[in-house]
């Protein structure tokens, strides 16, 4: 496994929650939500403000969580991380990938409940404990060898990848 920081990315309608571990990639750690509104105005700004956290930490890969349907499917939430995956993907210069993130907030939300946060208490903070959840899997996929079998990297437009 090469070292560098990555980043773990929950892409959410609301808020998009960022995760980022240690160099050698042994831990993950939440690190803020950025907030999202709709529209590209508000796409573009929550885009920058990515492409900013992954300059400000040298991140060289960032995992984006792809929310699958129980069946495998995907739908309109996946849709927008993929518009997400592909704009930081043409902004930043760490190699952007699409993680399979099923059950990641799920997961979050349980591991809060037994920390003794209620509903309340972790709404702001949940986002970022579903991208420490994404970022774990995508690291323990990555110290496995099986990045390019489990995860999709996102091509910029220009070809140079």
């Amino acid at each position: 496994m090469d070292r560098g920081v990555r980043l773990g990315v929950d892409v959410g309608t609301v808020r998009i929650g960022v995760a980022a571990s240690d160099p050698d990639g042994l831990m993950a750690f939440p690190v803020t939500t950025v907030q999202r509104g709709k529209g590209d105005t508000a796409v573009a700004d929550a885009v920058a403000q990515l492409a900013e956290i992954v300059a400000e930490r040298g991140a060289t890969q960032v995992f984006v969580g792809l929310p699958r349907k129980l069946s495998g499917a995907q739908g309109t939430s996946a849709e927008d991380a993929r518009l997400i995956a592909g704009a930081l993907s043409e902004r930043c210069e760490a190699v952007v990938r699409l993680v399979d993130e099923r059950f990641s907030t799920t997961t979050a939300s349980a591991s809060m409940r037994q920390a003794g946060r209620n509903a309340k208490q972790q709404r702001q903070v949940i986002d970022q404990a579903a991208a420490v959840v994404i970022l774990e899997s995508a690291l323990d996929i990555e110290r496995r060898g099986n990045l390019s079998k489990v995860t999709e990297m996102i091509p910029r437009e220009g070809g140079n990848d």
